[in-house]
């Protein structure tokens, strides 16, 4: 299917995470549907990704930032409109599960918040008068942790619960522009990251085997490729009237009833 994505200058945060993460994933994607993906990252990791996706025939830019830092994203903002003169999609995609929890200290609470939720508002602040010329979109990354808690984190998950807050109100807020405003939300994803998490437990396998357990559908992890696929859908013309929507790709991880958990029904 072509989603129309060809051309489309699509600003995306936290794309410059390890080989195989999920934010690396939705700009080959999006790279391979022909769009512009101007990536705003502090990880010099993406300038190697955008001269490969340059080397391969689709226009790309980089812009090393760091999304906390107000007056970084603004000259981000700046480059990508000096170049492009548009933008059609902000994806915020920045998510750090840090473990900030009630043991932590006001200052890492607050830079958690920072970097998980306040980034994405910086980003859509410095993008909106592009936004509002072009009639583009914002697709939001989120987390089940938002929903369902998960102990031990509470600047991520006050942060994830902001974000979907944040979501809703940008939709209302922007609805007379024509701008659309959505989140996807993930719960258990196998990423470099979770590998790297699994492995520092004694018992990683055992652990993940019990995660996978709770995963309804097919009882294995959603892949990156999965979230990329309904990020493409989502940010394209194919889902021209869907806004304010919190979209799960998690496998039933959420929603789906208890007892198809139980041993009975495996």
């Amino acid at each position: 299917m072509d989603l129309g994505l060809k051309g489309k200058v699509v600003v995306i945060s936290g794309a410059a995470g390890r080989e195989g993460s999920i934010g690396e994933t939705i700009l080959r994607y999006l790279a391979a549907e022909g769009a512009i993906p101007a990536v705003i990252d502090r990880n010099a990791r993406g300038f190697g990704y955008v001269e490969k996706i340059q080397d391969q025939g689709t226009d790309a830019i980089f812009c090393q930032t760091d999304v906390t830092d107000p007056e970084q994203v603004k000259n981000a903002m700046e480059t990508i409109t000096n170049k492009y003169g548009r933008i059609d999609v902000v994806l915020n995609n920045v998510g750090v599960n840090d473990g900030v929890g009630l043991d932590a200290s006001y200052e890492e609470f607050m830079d958690s918040l920072k970097l998980n939720m306040v980034s994405y508002f910086l980003v859509v602040k410095h993008a909106l008068p592009w936004l509002k010329k072009s009639k583009g979109n914002i697709l939001n990354i989120g987390s089940k942790v938002a929903l369902t808690g998960q102990g031990r984190t509470s600047g991520y998950a006050a942060s994830k619960g902001g974000v979907l807050g944040l979501t809703r109100e940008w939709a209302v807020d922007l609805v007379q522009f024509g701008i659309r405003s959505n989140a996807i939300i993930i719960a258990e994803s196998w990423t470099p990251s979770y590998d790297t998490w699994i492995k520092t437990l004694e018992n990683g396998a055992e652990k993940l085997k019990s995660i996978v357990k709770k995963i309804p559908l097919e009882n294995r992890m959603t892949t990156p490729e999965e979230i990329a696929n309904i990020c493409l859908f989502t940010i394209s013309e194919k889902s021209s009237h869907t806004t304010g929507q919190f979209i799960f790709v998690d496998g039933g991880y959420v929603h789906l009833d208890r007892s198809l958990l139980t041993k009975d029904n495996n």
